[in-house]
């Protein structure tokens, strides 16, 4: 099941929509549009854009310095200040290889 857009008019009277995953959880909110079919037009931008969107990371190379002692780096965490980009399409690729059957090709399901 695919998530779902939620149009809705918040506390100050702007529209909205935020992104549902199937379980519930918002997984986005966006801004506030003057109207309602700008709104509509921010969902199809989204639905268009976010399809075949790169991944950037913006993060600081170093997290910021906290009064807590420091955590450190788990192995195989990448180096920072390197470009961390990676395609949709390859995240899709790798999902489709974990989700495919352990038994096999073959149909699952079919008798």
């Amino acid at each position: 099941m695919a998530g779902t857009f939620e149009l809705f008019v918040d506390a100050d009277a702007c529209f909205r929509f935020r992104l549902r995953a199937p379980d519930g959880a918002v997984l986005a909110v966006s801004k506030g549009f003057a109207d309602k079919p700008a709104a509509v037009a921010g969902i199809t931008a989204v639905r268009e854009y976010a399809g075949m969107g790169l991944i950037s990371d913006l993060c600081p190379a170093e997290p910021p310095v906290s009064p807590a002692a420091p955590r450190p780096r788990a192995a195989g965490t990448p180096v920072p200040g390197v470009d961390r980009r990676v395609h949709d399409n390859d995240l899709r690729i790798r999902a489709r290889a974990l989700r495919r059957p352990a038994h096999g090709p073959g149909a699952v399901g079919v008798a």
